[in-house]
């Protein structure tokens, strides 16, 4: 891995107009993706895609996160900004892969859930929390891997999992840092004084046992090689898929419990 960079330098990384997307990780990655659309009650939302495809040779149901590169990319997936009908068609692919024994793949990239009116309207709070209670007791192995963003309960409705990674340059927090920044210190402008003080890296994260593994990006970030940081991500994704699928599920859904309940733990 290399040289470590601030919190504030990684953020930027991963904001990079050029930074690999989940549409350019799932061809390198999977064979035979078929998306899937919509939650059957609202509509479909272009922020969250979902599907099934073959890792090797084993089905699996992908949940991911999509940022665009672009402004017509990014107008279609609403800045990777996910509306209720995206957390409930999370929700209903995870259920129908617990049917069919498919172990869960999700991809989280976004700096979090849309906060208008509308989507306030249709239940945001109500999806999100369903997705995190729900996917708590699904009979079935859940690997997360947090690709740039991972951005308040935006990113927590994907990330309760078996196992959770980390691109080496990735954040993971519960408000952004420009969030944290206008709310502690009412200034915005202090983003990169609050990236730095809140503990969002992946080594960090790995240190407080919410993260367990880093996967390393290509030097100078994923965006320098597609190939190698793909290549990375599907080995990953290989070893731990095949790792949790060898397990009794009551075993599985007892570690799962165990693993967020230690979170935040301390002693005095």
């Amino acid at each position: 891995m290399e040289n470590k960079r601030t919190a504030y330098e990684r953020l930027q990384l991963i904001r990079h107009k050029e930074r690999p997307t989940v549409r350019d990780y799932i061809p390198l990655i999977f064979n035979d993706f078929y998306e899937m659309h919509g939650d059957r009650l609202c509509g479909d939302d272009g922020a969250i895609i979902g599907g099934i495809a073959r890792l090797g040779d084993l089905p699996v149901t992908i949940i991911a996160e999509v940022k665009g590169r672009d402004i017509n990319e990014n107008k279609k997936c609403n800045f990777a900004m996910p509306h209720p009908e995206g957390y409930r068609k999370a929700l209903r692919l995870a259920r129908q892969a617990e049917k069919f024994h498919r172990p869960i793949i999700c991809f989280i990239d976004t700096p979090g859930a849309f906060c208008g009116i509308a989507a306030e309207e249709r239940g945001q709070g109500e999806a999100i929390a369903r997705n995190i209670a729900d996917f708590m007791t699904l009979k079935t192995p859940i690997v997360s891997v947090v690709l740039g963003e991972g951005g308040s309960g935006g990113a927590l409705a994907l990330g309760v999992c078996d196992e959770l990674a980390m691109l080496e340059n990735a954040i993971y927090s519960v408000i952004s840092p420009r969030g944290f920044a206008s709310i502690l210190w009412k200034d915005a402008a202090r983003e990169e004084e609050a990236s730095n003080i809140m503990k969002i890296t992946a080594e960090d994260l790995v240190e407080l046992g919410i993260a367990e593994s880093i996967i390393e990006e290509p030097l100078g970030g994923a965006h320098n090689d597609l190939d190698k940081i793909s290549e990375n991500i599907k080995e990953y994704l290989s070893e731990k898929i095949s790792e949790k699928c060898q397990k009794d599920i009551d075993v599985l859904l007892k570690e799962r419990y165990t693993k967020f309940r230690k979170i935040g733990e301390f002693t005095e």
